[in-house]
């Protein structure tokens, strides 16, 4: 086992790897001589795996892991853990606005006797639209999913041996990497950092990719929208037997009813209630639907390690779900 890995999903960040490997070995070199840095290349269209490829065979404690196709973030992150053999792993972005410079601090705020360390922004870069509507998704999924999580965590972050084994247990497919760590407890604490500008390009999150992320991270950790359409199902037919009941009262009262304008605005929200509800309702039934077929969550094509690639014979599937991590094999007789 190493002392450290730093596990990197890599999309659309060509520009960056070289800078963020000379800086990575860098901040690891700090803390232990014997680390290792595994990226993980989500099929990236912009020519990283070669650079990837250049930077594993120059350099013996680098591994490069090339993914099938684009599984997107959080699963290449859940395969990055999976390879990993770190006793502490870090887990950060590529796109160097989360500079590596500070995990030596994660690293020493663990050894005060956490197992998880995460990272928070002082304050978010970007345009103010989407640092306004950023921060209005974390206070609703917060709400959602009953966590108290900040709106200005980061991916950066470090995590025992124990958590990642913890977080390879679980069986989600629609996973988000923070909420899982939140999800699993453990001794948890928190380093403050400066966002920097970014090293170069721009984000891979196109609007509708932050969309499809806010709708997993808010609608598909929990039920509570499930409860929340059955309470407003309950309230829609109360008022329904208040008006009903109205009505009545008036025509035993020998008087004329009133002329209900609002009846087709009323016909239009409890039709529009009923198509939305039916529809979350349908995302959920896709979601189980995915979840029950249990293909991976993840597969790797290839991987370079020691300077050596090695392709898998038919993209052969990875599923951390059913195995223990690298480390544990290791451990094996």
């Amino acid at each position: 086992m190493a002392d450290l890995s730093v596990v990197i999903p890599v999309y659309g960040c060509v520009s960056c790897l070289r800078e963020l490997h000379a800086r990575v070995i860098k901040a690891a070199a700090e803390i232990t001589p014997d680390a290792e840095v595994i990226f993980v290349d989500d099929r990236s269209p912009d020519g990283a795996w070669d650079v990837l490829s250049e930077i594993a065979r120059a350099d013996p404690s680098v591994r490069a892991i090339r993914l099938s196709r684009n599984f997107g973030q959080h699963a290449a992150i859940t395969a990055g853990l999976a390879e990993s053999t770190g006793r502490w792993v870090v887990v950060m972005d590529c796109d160097l606005q989360d500079p590596p410079e500070q995990i030596p601090r994660l690293y020493a705020k663990a050894l005060e006797g956490y197992e998880i360390v995460l990272s928070r922004r002082r304050r978010r870069r970007g345009s103010s639209i989407r640092r306004a509507t950023g921060g209005l998704y974390y206070r609703v999924r917060n709400a959602l999913v009953k966590a108290d999580m900040h709106t200005n965590y980061t991916n950066l972050s470090l995590i025992s041996r124990k958590v990642v084994d913890s977080f390879l247990r679980l069986r989600d497919k629609d996973r988000q990497y923070l909420l899982i760590l939140h999800w699993l407890g453990y001794t948890r604490t928190e380093i403050e950092v400066e966002q920097a500008d970014r090293f170069a390009g721009r984000s891979a999150y196109s609007w509708r990719a932050l969309v499809k992320v806010a709708v997993d991270g808010m609608f598909f950790q929990s039920t509570v929208l499930l409860r929340w359409i059955v309470y407003t199902g309950f309230i829609l037919a109360l008022g329904g037997g208040a008006l009903a009941a109205y009505a009545l009262a008036v025509a035993m009262l020998g008087r004329d009813l009133p002329q209900w304008t609002g009846l087709p605005v009323l016909i239009l929200l409890l039709t529009g209630f009923i198509i939305i509800s039916t529809g979350i309702t349908g995302l959920y039934v896709g979601k189980i639907f995915d979840q029950v077929k249990g293909r991976p969550l993840f597969v790797i094509d290839s991987t370079i390690t020691n300077g050596i690639e090695r392709e898998f014979s038919g993209a052969r599937g990875q599923d951390p779900q059913t195995r223990d991590s690298a480390a544990l094999r290791a451990a094996e007789p």
